[in-house]
């Protein structure tokens, strides 16, 4: 029988997110919009008092205040272990730096496999959190992003990593 995970929504500047939990950690943070089948959660119930999902609205509203640049809820990271192993290296990203597709490749010592770390970065399913939003394209360019390319932009600036004009310019 599959273990029933804890959700509630909880408003932010880039939109409502679903937060799903399990009782060992935060499995997901996911978008309004989300794109069906990136990530596919079952038996999910609606428990806004679950205190990890607390303790993550909480942080997240820190986060987004410009009160909390490092996040203390503990993961459940459910994905493949390549999956994993690309998800660890983003939480080694620090708040507000950057990092290209092809450096996370060269980090997990396959050069080739930036398009399998896109891939990776692409379900993760602990947006914010998990920093997928810290990884742009070779060309300085931001990239696909499952909460879309103006929140990827919001979240980098917060960080004071991305300069809206710049970005305005560098993704026509």
């Amino acid at each position: 029988m599959n273990q029933t995970l804890s959700y509630k929504w909880t408003a932010s500047p880039i939109g409502n997110l679903k937060l799903v939990a399990s009782d060992e950690g935060l499995v997901a943070v996911l978008w309004e919009q989300e794109r069906p089948g990136r990530v596919v959660l079952t038996n999910l119930r609606e428990t806004p008092t679950q205190p990890i999902l607390r303790q993550a609205e909480k942080e997240l509203e820190e986060y987004f205040s410009g009160t909390r640049d490092v996040f203390t809820v503990p993961l459940d990271m459910r994905g493949t272990p390549f999956q994993k192993q690309v998800w660890k290296r983003l939480l080694a990203i620090p708040f507000g730096e950057t990092r290209t597709y092809g450096q996370l490749a060269e980090q997990l010592g396959n050069t080739r496999a930036t398009r399998a770390v896109g891939a990776a970065n692409g379900r993760n399913p602990i947006a914010i959190l998990v920093p997928c939003h810290r990884v742009i394209g070779a060309s300085g360019k931001l990239t696909g992003f499952a909460g879309g390319l103006r929140a990827k932009e919001r979240l980098l600036q917060l960080e004071g990593i991305w300069n809206s004009l710049f970005c305005d310019s560098v993704r026509t």
